[in-house]
């Protein structure tokens, strides 16, 4: 990772996709309207979650996402997000994969946090499945859900996904930020809100910059292992 004096991911594009905005509640015509994902319809947005307390999941998602994306600029990088503050509707998940695709970023994270069973914890990591735009980067992301699970087992206090998915991979056909990617990406269940002791993690700052630290070490890692020589030039 770097120290300050280095810029690993200078010349490097990171997409961030924070789910969710802080007021879709209040335009359902808006977020409810169908689009089409590349395998069915789906609905333009959601809510998200919120622990039994009323945090949102929205803002939880939006606060790692610019603790990321603050980090990853001093890392050099090259950051692209789908929306700009947690105070506005949308944009629909479509829309978010377009912004990301036509961005050319070389790895792009949805940020998420589960609205599970309350008897689940953990966290898990999505996966697109192939047979939609994403054909190409099947692999690289399921390389990069790897180094997700990795950094979040190693960096962070919130366990694997003990209800969710297998070794916390969870592969999915139906979102449209999976199928209609053209670049390696993910989606990360950073833990389960509906959970007690997941939410008490998850609303905190400490561990919102534990998440942050952890994205910010896969994405390095992935792109380090993807372009050796692009990241030995930075080095």
């Amino acid at each position: 990772m770097a120290d300050g004096n280095e810029r690993p991911l200078e010349g490097f594009g990171v997409g961030i996709d924070p789910g969710h905005n802080g007021r879709n509640w209040t335009d359902p015509s808006y977020i409810d309207r169908l689009v089409w994902n590349g395998h069915n319809d789906e609905t333009c947005d959601t809510t998200g979650t919120a622990s039994d307390a009323g945090y949102t999941e929205s803002l939880y998602n939006w606060n790692v996402a610019v603790m990321l994306r603050d980090r990853l600029k001093n890392a050099g990088a090259r950051v692209v997000m789908t929306r700009h503050a947690n105070d506005g509707i949308g944009p629909c998940v479509t829309k978010r994969a377009e912004i990301l695709d036509r961005a050319h970023v070389d790895v792009a994270i949805d940020i998420h946090a589960d609205g599970g069973p309350p008897g689940g914890r953990g966290f898990a990591v999505l996966v697109p499945v192939k047979g939609f735009e994403n054909a190409k980067v099947i692999r690289s992301s399921y390389r990069f859900a790897r180094e997700v699970r990795s950094a979040f087992v190693n960096r962070t206090p919130m366990p694997i996904s003990d209800y969710y998915g297998k070794d916390g991979i969870v592969p999915r056909n139906d979102l449209a930020g999976l199928n209609l990617t053209t670049v390696p990406k993910v989606l990360i269940e950073c833990g389960n809100m509906r959970n007690a002791t997941d939410a008490s993690l998850l609303v905190t700052r400490r561990f919102q910059e534990q998440a942050a630290r952890a994205l910010l070490l896969a994405i390095e890692n992935f792109l380090r292992s993807e372009h050796p020589r692009r990241s030995h030039a930075h080095l």
